[in-house]
């Protein structure tokens, strides 16, 4: 996408030979007279890069209380000082000020070009650094060979590319966000900033200050806050848990989404912007349509494209993947040396039903490299993780006994059930593919079909038919 510069300068000719070389170059630009033009143009367009003179006739402020403004009110917005008349003093106070560079006027096409480029490419490093520091450890990739997991992988990379509205479904835990960052990574968005806003996480009162921020109060003295649609101007606003937005709130959104035109809170300001909106939900929108909660306009135009992350249990098959990457990235973390685990605790892992999805997954795989007894090359077992996975505490196994009443059994009876929670957690782990659990249990695929009902597990309604199982 084009960058949008805005150029202050309070010499009509200099601005236009500025923005011819930048033209040229396939840059937008804006222009700016005064200190009043400026911030107008700040707030409504929220440039790219601002390239700004010290020295301003007719300007209320002048070009350091510009920066000084800019630096205070729209962090992030690289600033370039342009000078005819500049010092090295007044260089070190421009940088000092938070200024990316200095130049001389009049200044060389090149040496303008190259600035305009490192300045935005520094900007666009300093976003990805931090997103990178929010994002240490915490598993954001869709990992996994599955069949699930490949659909949602290449429902992505068609959409990216386009400037589409994505409604992202899917329960709690199970890597929305994930999806819409891989979404913003591919598209031509990238180098733009990728923002979030939790809508469960936030009042109802304050989920418009959040959404479109606020003006300037000078009679209370209350600064102005950028909101989430101005901080991702030019990138992607990502809306999460969009359900818990209220009523009243998602009206205004519907006219944002048309026109990419708001005002502040509290402000008459019109401000523009380009910003690509992905939203997600854990609830069924259809359902919060039919009882009020959600307004069906808002519905259309969110899930212009809609996709579906699938819950863990659906996807085990990405487990032993999953376990690998968050025992990386705890290491890395920790700087401790990592821990496998062995093939009966990765077999428990994919039998327990993951109500918390990929984000319980990564919490347990962390709390049990901490926990778990051993030195650093022990593997860790099925023993070590917690009751509730490795179903020393009941699990979900219908029928299920603890250790001391199978001491109380006869050998034929304790048989029997050790082989029916056996069998039943390896169906499970299986997703109730036949064909795979018994070649992993060793048995031909028709002797546990009658195994298994002897035992009375096909009652379960877990197991796949014999069309399904390849």
């Amino acid at each position: 996408m084009a960058l949008e510069i805005l150029i202050v300068d309070d010499e009509a000719d200099i601005r236009a030979l500025v923005a011819g070389v930048l033209g040229d170059e396939g840059y937008r630009t804006l222009e700016a007279a005064n200190s009043d033009e400026a911030l107008a143009q700040i707030a409504t367009h929220r440039p790219s890069l601002v390239l700004l003179d010290i020295w301003l006739h007719d300007s209320e402020l002048d070009g350091m209380q510009i920066l000084e403004k800019i630096q205070s009110d729209y962090t992030g917005t690289p600033v370039v000082m342009m000078s005819g008349h500049g010092t090295v003093e007044t260089a070190v106070t421009a940088i000092n000020l938070g200024a990316y560079d200095f130049i001389e006027k009049p200044f060389n096409s090149d040496r303008l070009l190259l600035v305009v480029k490192l300045a935005h490419e520094d900007s666009r490093l300093r976003r990805e650094n931090e997103d990178l520091r929010a994002r240490t450890g915490t598993g954001n990739d869709l990992v996994g060979k599955s069949s699930a997991i490949n659909q949602v992988r290449q429902a992505i990379d068609k959409v990216a590319p386009s400037n589409s509205r994505v409604l992202i479904s899917g329960p709690a835990g199970s890597g929305k966000e994930v999806a819409a960052r891989m979404m913003h990574n591919l598209s031509d968005r990238s180098s733009g900033p990728f923002v979030v806003l939790n809508c469960a996480s936030l009042e109802p009162d304050r989920v418009e200050i959040e959404l479109f921020g606020t003006e300037n109060d000078d009679a209370s003295g209350d600064a102005m806050k950028t909101g989430t649609f101005e901080m991702a101007h030019k990138g992607t606003l990502f809306l999460d848990e969009i359900a818990d937005m209220p009523m009243e709130t998602q009206g205004k959104i519907v006219r944002v989404l048309q026109e990419q035109i708001f005002e502040r809170v509290g402000g008459t300001t019109r401000i523009e912007v380009d910003v690509r909106v992905v939203a997600s939900s854990s609830r069924d929108l259809n359902d919060e349509i039919s009882a009020g909660n959600f307004r069906e306009d808002l519905f259309y135009r969110l899930s212009v494209v809609p996709i579906d992350i699938p819950p863990l249990k659906d996807r085990i098959d990405d487990i032993p993947d999953l376990v690998d990457m968050f025992i990386k990235h705890a290491a890395i973390a920790s700087g401790r040396a990592t821990r496998g685990l062995t093939p009966a605790a990765i077999a428990a892992l994919q039998s327990y039903g993951w109500p918390g999805n990929v984000r319980e997954l990564k919490n347990i795989i962390e709390r049990v490299l901490i926990m778990a007894p051993g030195d650093a090359g022990d593997p860790i077992g099925p023993e070590m993780l917690p009751g509730d996975i490795d179903g020393s505490a009941g699990g979900d196994v219908e029928g299920s006994v603890n250790s001391s009443e199978i001491m109380g059994l006869p050998l034929k009876k304790a048989r029997q059930v050790f082989e029916r929670e056996y069998l039943h957690s390896q169906v499970t782990r299986f997703g109730g593919n036949i064909s795979r659990t018994a070649a992993f249990v060793g048995m031909e695929r028709s002797a546990l079909h009658r195994k298994l009902k002897s035992l009375g597990i096909q009652s379960s309604g877990r197991i796949k038919e014999d069309a399904m199982d390849d």
